[in-house]
């Protein structure tokens, strides 16, 4: 894991002028754990600006009244519906350059084997193949125990790394599946925790501060 892998100390994380909030993109794919997905977005609206983008399959266990008022959701439609002729904006590049950040969670098995493959076929897959990895990019997994521990979950993760994309790890608990053991989507609150804490860390870094 260590050939090749991007040490976080040294990245050149561009924080946001003071003046503003940081600019927090949320993005949900395809597991059961979406159903944490407002109560994940209400963590990051008191001290960010938030935008959340889903795929088409987690809309399946969304919730779209828990999600905060104040919080645009965008989908695979808007993505095809907002771009009529060349010139106009398109939706994914303009996400990724509004966004300081970029948090997945949940990171379903499926969409985790898309990014670690380079494809890009729907919204949350298309501004993570265009992100600017100056930019901090977090994932969340979730998935059943089994399919954590299948040996093409470790290969992807090490691509991922390799990427310069932070790992929120899953935590062990009892599943949707039934099944006891490792998977579960990290809760909301230490999610939100991680980023606040590594975004804060950075600002304190380039103001020249000590701790």
């Amino acid at each position: 894991m260590e050939n090749g892998k991007r040490d976080r100390d040294d990245m050149e994380v561009v924080v946001q002028p003071s003046s503003r909030k940081p600019r927090v993109l949320l993005a949900a794919s395809g597991s059961v754990a979406t159903i944490k997905f407002g109560n994940l977005c209400h963590c990051f609206t008191e001290w960010a600006e938030v935008r959340a983008v889903v795929s088409k399959s987690s809309l399946h266990f969304l919730d779209r009244l828990s999600l905060p008022q104040e919080v645009t959701l965008f989908t695979d439609e808007e993505e095809w519906s907002s771009w009529n002729k060349i010139g106009d904006p398109v939706l994914h590049i303009e996400l990724r350059r509004w966004a300081d950040v970029m948090v997945v969670a949940p990171l379903s098995a499926n969409t985790l084997a898309k990014i670690a493959g380079g494809m890009c076929d729907n919204l949350v897959t298309c501004i993570i193949r265009a992100w600017d990895y100056s930019k901090p990019l977090f994932v969340a997994p979730a998935m059943n125990t089994l399919m954590w521990n299948n040996p093409f979950t470790e290969r992807h993760l090490l691509s991922l790394d390799e990427l310069g994309i932070t790992l929120i790890p899953p935590i062990k608990k009892r599943l949707a599946c039934g099944d006891y053991g490792n998977g579960a989507m990290a809760e909301p609150s230490l999610i939100y925790s991680t980023v606040r804490l590594f975004w804060e860390s950075q600002a304190h870094q380039q103001s020249g501060g000590t701790s």
